[in-house]
């Protein structure tokens, strides 16, 4: 049984589609990640490519590169499913 203080959360999968470069040179460029589980209209979403490594050193994402995408929420943003919830939803 999970950690009832454990964040509930859903690892989600994805791909750098492209990174798409800022016409103004002070914006940084962004990656866009096409996310696998995500609806057909709502699949792309879009980023700064600017990250830390685990020395806080910046790096960026490349195209191609296979990506996790973790969504969290409070204990008091969500509700508890309910059985048959799921055939709702279609």
């Amino acid at each position: 049984m999970a950690d009832e203080q454990e964040t509930p959360s859903i690892k989600l999968h994805g791909v750098v589609d492209k990174i798409v470069r800022s016409l103004d040179p002070t914006k940084p460029e962004k990656a866009q990640i096409v996310i696998e589980e995500a609806e057909h209209l709502y699949k792309e979403i879009r980023i700064d490519n600017a990250l830390q490594d685990g020395d806080g050193a910046k790096v960026k994402l490349k195209q191609g590169t296979e990506v996790d995408v973790t969504i969290e929420a409070p204990h008091d943003g969500v509700d508890k499913r309910k059985e048959g919830d799921e055939k709702k939803r279609a």
